[in-house]
């Protein structure tokens, strides 16, 4: 049955997977991982590889894939939210750029993963196209292909498209061109996750649900049924570290929403195109996102009023008519033949950021206190690479991975309200304005440009 607010991907898992039991009280392991999603569970399952000795559990507060990992856009991009000069500060450009195609490669991962294990989320390795569809978003994807191009990366990975080009693609509306990015795949967000947290028990780890960690620290972590003593912690939060003991300030929870349509007739297809389902989005300020789903839905998303005073997380904004009616119109403006369809799932989630916008890996061995994420919107890949990270760090395995320059990278906190919601809800009004000037004039807003580098700095 279908459950209002729930995500499409969650509502229509078959069958629904039954709940795991809660922790019985306190444990002792050699591996604590909070957080059943994509990064948890992707560190666990390749712990589970590197050294099946470990006795691996995770700990999560609802059920597996109740965060971002069962809720997102089906995206698995093999993009970073920091640019690869922000990641040379750490390291240098040569370093960078490998953690770049590192990413790249995550995308491939998942595939292979799932395929190895038998995991149907429906992977479908079709890139990703960018839609140009004013005169300053053209622009600034011709400057962003030269400044690509100018970094190493080859057409394979990173390719300019003119009107035509795209068109054949995607059948959009407005289109002045575009740019094709391959190294993405659409899924299943939800299939992916249940999939891959049945593979990782296959493999002799165990996942508590319905047990909400309370506090994290060396040797321990304390929850509301008991405690449990490991020698490594893994902090696998996301957006919900705000809810552990001193941490409020670290990550922002910032919203996201999306609406699925019924499953469409070919005939529309032959229209609107996604032929070999590659992800779509447009070069405008205020970021959209949609894929057309396996069974030939159009999911798609995007993020308006994505932030509540005092970092909060609140069930009913994730279900926001207005908001979700602003992406059904927005929907409707690239496809006008789908207005007749019928909107079947509105949801939303939220995403974790930190205050310099550069995802991390860490791990303290002298605390034996791990933890990754920061991935602003995209972790499907990312987590695979992070969770792989992670096992080569806790098992002293050397690999090219352990030395990439997210790992150790830090962040300062976000600052304290009413800052916080000021700066945020400001710079999402002069984005959503930047975008709308934009399209009515065809003149480019910079103002967008100079907000985006300060709210990075």
């Amino acid at each position: 049955m279908r459950s209002p607010g729930r995500s499409m991907w969650l509502d229509e898992l078959d069958p629904t997977p039954p709940p795991r039991p809660p922790l019985g009280g306190d444990a002792d392991v050699d591996v604590a991982i909070v957080g059943a999603g994509y990064t948890g569970l992707w560190t666990a399952y390749y712990l589970s590889r590197l050294a099946p000795s470990l006795k691996v559990m995770v700990i999560e507060r609802e059920h597996v894939g109740f965060g971002a990992s069962g809720r997102n856009g089906g995206w698995a991009v093999g993009e970073l939210a920091a640019s690869v000069e922000a990641y040379a500060k750490l390291s240098d450009l040569d370093t960078a750029v490998r953690q770049a195609r590192a990413v790249f490669d995550a995308v491939d991962e998942v595939g292979r993963v799932a395929t190895a294990e038998s995991i149907d989320c429906g992977y479908a390795k079709g890139g990703t196209v960018y839609m140009a569809r004013n005169g300053p978003q053209h622009r600034r994807q011709i400057e962003e292909i030269e400044h690509q191009h100018s970094l190493g990366f080859t057409e394979n990975e990173f390719r300019l498209l003119d009107k035509a080009d795209t068109e054949a693609i995607v059948g959009a509306t407005r289109i002045r061109g575009g740019v094709f990015f391959g190294a993405t795949a659409a899924v299943d967000p939800a299939r992916l996750v249940v999939g891959l947290a049945n593979a990782a028990e296959a493999r002799g780890v165990t996942i508590v649900e319905r047990t909400a960690a309370t506090q994290i620290g060396p040797g321990e972590v304390i929850t509301d049924r008991g405690t449990v003593t490991a020698e490594v912690v893994v902090q696998a939060t996301e957006a919900y570290t705000r809810d552990l003991e001193g941490q409020r300030r670290r990550l922002v929870p910032l919203y996201s929403r999306m609406v699925a349509t019924e499953p469409l007739p070919d005939e529309i297809f032959d229209q609107i195109g996604l032929a070999d389902r590659p992800t779509f989005a447009d070069a405008r300020y205020m970021v959209i996102y949609g894929q057309r789903t396996e069974d030939n839905r159009l999911a798609f998303g995007g993020r308006g009023v994505p932030y509540l005073f005092g970092s909060k997380i609140d069930p009913s904004a994730e279900s926001d008519r207005g908001s979700h009616d602003l992406i059904i119109e927005t929907l409707h403006d690239l496809f006008p033949a789908v207005r007749s369809f019928e909107i079947t799932h509105r949801w939303g989630g939220v995403l974790g950021v930190p205050r310099n916008w550069v995802p991390f890996v860490r791990y303290d061995k002298p605390t034996g206190v791990a933890a990754a994420g920061g991935y602003v919107g995209e972790g499907v890949a990312a987590a695979n690479l992070a969770g792989r990270t992670l096992a080569d760090l806790i098992t002293e395995t050397e690999s090219e991975r352990t030395h990439l320059p997210w790992v150790g990278a830090r962040s300062r906190q976000w600052e304290p309200e009413p800052l916080r919601w000021l700066a945020i809800r400001g710079s999402r009004r002069i984005l959503a304005r930047a975008d709308s000037i934009e399209n009515r004039t065809d003149r480019d807003a910079r103002v967008a440009a100079w907000l985006s580098r300060l709210v990075r700095g």
